[in-house]
């Protein structure tokens, strides 16, 4: 790597060119925390290196399940290689419970006051002003255009929705490790190609972390922010704190926890199950494909239901047979476990072999979903309930579907 002019050098960080990867960037942290638009500042050994560590896994962990960000790589301890954006000049802020400044701002609002949906709040960078509160109507009307994009109603919305699914997702992961993201910040810049990607940085400056949820138990900056009077013994507990933070962050990606059985009732629905699965893959889900008959076999088939069931492994049966489908009702009727019928289906019998699926016994709960993706996502969603990993990935698989939905309506609307 070739590195060259410093671009931009900030607070807590410095941004130099790579003259060999000129559409990236060298982010480099400094030793050192602000508070107060830079009003209080203090050199904090250390910083750049948990700051880089934390930074690194959140964006590994977002481009993981779907995020569009900026991040490439981790370069060393100290700096990480992004993708050079102009940045837009605007803080993102999602909140889920009251606190801080949102109470200051609005007397009368209880503290901890929970936001459902989330509170979105935008803030124009200006430490001089310190950072004013904009609507949506003054960010359109600014009509700012930041490399080349233009930042209107359309983009308005996509990062409202986007900081929306970046802070839920990692909600959830901070909950699978017992604690509360209370509110966090985000920033966003536009790629040398034109593409709008979460940017910045994401570590203990960004949030509000409480762990089991008790304000008394923070564990980021605003344990410095509230400090009247900073003792070097001050300074290393803020830093315990943010290297807690930094290896907690590392568990944000735990082993699968469940599996999707798909049961052909033949070998010739191979096809058919291959599509189901390739679906699955999508999504990371560890997925089997067993042949078994319950005409032919049923006994064999209870023994693959007791297999599984005796892993202990969260599992959802996907069971595919056409005309007469006894597979995935005996199945339904010999586990406790979820079963999904996806019947392929023939063009000379379609009707017929629906029936055979949605048709049941009484005391039985399996559904019936006719298309292989579906299915997927139908059992994806089932494990989602007790896996942080999948909700995050089915979540970012909406946002990316609807931002490009309203992408399409913004060219025909363009072009009209």
């Amino acid at each position: 790597m070739k590195v060259g002019d410093l671009i931009i050098e900030g607070k807590t960080k410095q941004i130099f060119n790579i003259l060999n990867e000129p559409d990236n960037v060298l982010m480099i942290s400094k030793d050192r925390i602000t508070a107060g638009d830079g009003a209080k500042a203090h050199d904090m050994e250390g910083k750049s290196v948990i700051s880089t560590a934390t930074t690194a896994m959140i964006f590994k962990y977002l481009n993981e399940i779907g995020i569009k960000t900026h991040f490439i790589n981790q370069h060393d301890e100290k700096s990480l290689v992004a993708k050079k954006c102009s940045m837009i000049p605007i803080e993102w802020v999602a909140r889920r419970h009251a606190t801080g400044s949102f109470l200051r701002r609005n007397p009368g609002v209880k503290e901890g006051y929970r936001f459902c949906p989330l509170k979105l709040e935008t803030f124009y960078k200006d430490d001089a002003n310190h950072d004013p509160q904009w609507s949506d109507e003054q960010l359109i009307c600014a009509e700012l255009v930041v490399g080349g994009l233009k930042i209107g109603k359309y983009e308005v919305k996509i990062m409202h929705k986007t900081t929306a699914c970046i802070f839920e997702v990692l909600e959830k992961a901070w909950a699978s490790l017992g604690c509360s993201l209370i509110d966090m910040k985000v920033e966003y810049g536009v790629t040398t190609n034109g593409e709008l990607v979460l940017g910045d940085v994401i570590d203990s400056d960004s949030w509000r972390l409480w762990p089991s949820g008790d304000k008394r138990l923070m564990v980021d900056k605003q344990v410095y922010r509230n400090l009247s009077t900073v003792t070097q013994e001050d300074l290393d507990k803020v830093k315990r704190n943010f290297q807690w933070v930094a290896e907690k962050v590392k568990e944000f990606l735990p082993s699968a926890k469940g599996q999707v059985v798909i049961l052909m009732g033949s070998a010739s629905d191979k096809s058919h199950c291959a599509k189901i699965k390739e679906a699955c893959d999508k999504l990371k889900i560890p997925t089997i494909l067993r042949v078994m008959s319950a005409h032919r076999g049923p006994a064999a088939l209870l023994n693959i239901i007791s297999e599984f069931e005796g892993h202990g492994q969260p599992t959802v049966f996907i069971a595919v047979a056409g005309r007469s489908n006894g597979l995935g009702p005996v199945t339904s009727g010999n586990t406790i476990a979820p079963v999904i019928n996806c019947p392929p289906i023939s063009s000379n019998w379609a009707s017929e072999d629906i029936w055979s699926s949605l048709r049941l016994p009484s005391g039985l709960g399996c559904t019936t979903i006719l298309l292989p993706d579906g299915a997927a996502i139908a059992a994806a969603q089932i494990l989602a309930l007790n896996d942080h990993v999948i909700w995050s990935r089915l979540r970012a698989r909406q946002l990316n579907v609807w931002v490009a939905m309203l992408q399409t309506d913004k060219d025909i609307v363009s072009e009209e």
